[in-house]
């Protein structure tokens, strides 16, 4: 109860000094980042490995562009792990920062956070000011800076009370993860049955892919990086997400076979990319491709 009384008293008299722009980014960073780990925490697929929103899947897309690909791809196979942390750090920080818990080490995690977004998912964005990760990198590091003040650098340490405020943040943003996965969003079996129809979107043209040959993309709706085949008798094409840990897999011509740099898994193409070596049995995912007209398109 003590603990509880220290942190409400703590959050109405940061409150009654802040600035009028400082409550304003207050509220907007700390409410958003909230939502953002509720908007995980809720998707059952998020962390369920096969789903279409699942956090390995995403890492696998993500690494396919990012600057910090060769990063990602160490990630994928501990993605569920990954996942429960971002979660779990998202609820945190926007608690910490509403109630004015730890302010300065919840903004600079606010700010590596978005700047890790940024650099994983929308670097490449252009034009650039449609990346909202970089803006919220920006928005973060504003208000550390204004929390700052004329300080030289931030002050991190964190007193007995202190430690106290931010174990019970910490608690309650575990707490409000678990009530997330208990309360699954209504549409996640209607935008999973609408994905498996697919969009009929352009992939590339039949006759930029000579027979033979294969091309990479990442299907829009499903948004799984995959791999397309074209041979004599038609083009087919399979999810490039390992069925062991979700690392990425990429074409070898020389063994024609799909392989995965993580634990050496490698499946046959020309085989129903069936596992012919490795810690999987399992073949990857086939996605649907068709030839409309001049081109090649999502099924």
């Amino acid at each position: 109860m003590n603990s509880l009384q220290s942190i409400s008293r703590g959050a109405v008299t940061s409150w009654r000094s802040q600035s009028n722009a400082l409550r304003i980014m207050r509220l907007f960073l700390g409410i958003t980042w909230i939502y953002a780990g509720w908007d995980k925490a809720s998707d059952p697929g998020f962390l369920t490995q096969g789903a279409p929103t699942y956090i390995g899947t995403q890492l696998a897309a993500f690494a396919q562009s990012s600057p910090i690909g060769f990063l990602l791809n160490h990630t994928i196979e501990h993605a569920v792990l990954v996942g429960a942390f971002v979660m779990i750090s998202e609820f945190a920080i926007g608690i910490a920062t509403l109630l004015s818990v730890a302010p300065n080490s919840a903004a600079f995690g606010g700010f590596a956070m978005a700047t890790g977004l940024w650099l994983s998912s929308s670097f490449h964005t252009s034009p650039y000011f449609l990346a909202s990760d970089s803006a919220y990198a920006i928005l973060w590091l504003a208000y550390l800076l204004l929390l700052i003040g004329n300080r030289r650098m931030p002050s991190f340490n964190i007193e007995r009370r202190g430690a106290i405020r931010t174990g019970f943040v910490g608690a309650v943003a575990v707490i409000a993860s678990i009530a997330g996965r208990s309360f699954p969003k209504a549409t996640a079996a209607s935008s999973s049955k609408s994905t498996a129809k697919g969009s009929g979107k352009q992939i590339i043209k039949l006759a930029d892919l000579k027979v033979g040959g294969t091309f990479n993309f990442t299907h829009s709706s499903q948004g799984v990086p995959a791999v397309l085949f074209r041979t004599k008798t038609g083009v087919f094409a399979y999810s490039a997400i390992c069925t062991h840990q979700g690392c990425t897999v990429s074409y070898n011509a020389s063994s024609k076979r799909l392989k995965c740099p993580c634990h050496g898994a490698e499946f046959d193409p020309a085989n129903g990319a069936k596992a012919v070596a490795g810690p999987t049995q399992t073949p990857l995912a086939k996605i649907k491709v068709a030839v409309s007209g001049a081109w090649i398109v999502e099924g």
